[in-house]
């Protein structure tokens, strides 16, 4: 798939109220996401789901957000800021061939890789990453534009997820998204 990052002006677009219409995050997420749990965002950009993440996982969790941007990160805090949630979220500037999340072995019940997998340059060392990062039967959620993604390019990228070890769980309904709920069975 191509490695083209979206630019990181594009992400007031992204993170726009008008985009609920089309993925409301309080509806994406609420199955999969309870209070006191950890979260992690893979490629939060301005925290269209991170802002919906903190609130979900309140009391007594937190969400990792990371991005690859460092504009996009600056984003990401002032909007915290503004909803009163920086305590609950710890932001990361990733690398491109990294994640930076090595020290979350074993700590993640839920991770969201939303319309970014498709950027990644090593799609399986980012599964994989986010593989040893979430606990034993921690769930990830990952969504890919059909505009972007194939079906055969988004079967390939599910494969790859349960070479990883993952099990598919699910197949929720996104609109204009391939998505797909896996699970850390080990």
């Amino acid at each position: 798939m191509a490695q083209h990052v979206c630019p990181w002006w594009l992400g007031y677009f992204l993170a726009s109220p008008i985009r609920r219409a089309i993925h409301n995050p309080e509806k994406i997420l609420t199955p999969y996401v309870n209070s006191g749990m950890v979260a992690l965002d893979v490629g939060s950009a301005m925290g269209f789901f991170t802002i919906p993440l903190a609130r979900l996982t309140a009391p007594g969790g937190r969400v990792i957000a990371v991005d690859l941007q460092e504009k996009m990160i600056a984003s990401l805090r002032r909007r915290a800021d503004q909803a009163g949630l920086t305590s609950q979220i710890e932001t990361r500037l990733c690398s491109e061939t990294m994640l930076g999340i090595e020290d979350l072995a074993g700590q993640v019940d839920f991770a969201l890789i939303f319309a970014v997998l498709h950027e990644m340059p090593d799609i399986p060392a980012t599964l994989a990453s986010v593989y040893r990062a979430l606990k034993p039967g921690g769930i990830l959620l990952v969504a890919e534009p059909t505009g972007h993604v194939t079906k055969p390019q988004f079967q390939e990228t599910i494969h790859t997820a349960e070479e990883c070890g993952f099990t598919v769980t699910a197949s929720p309904s996104i609109r204009r998204s391939h998505a797909q709920v896996l699970v850390k069975t080990t």
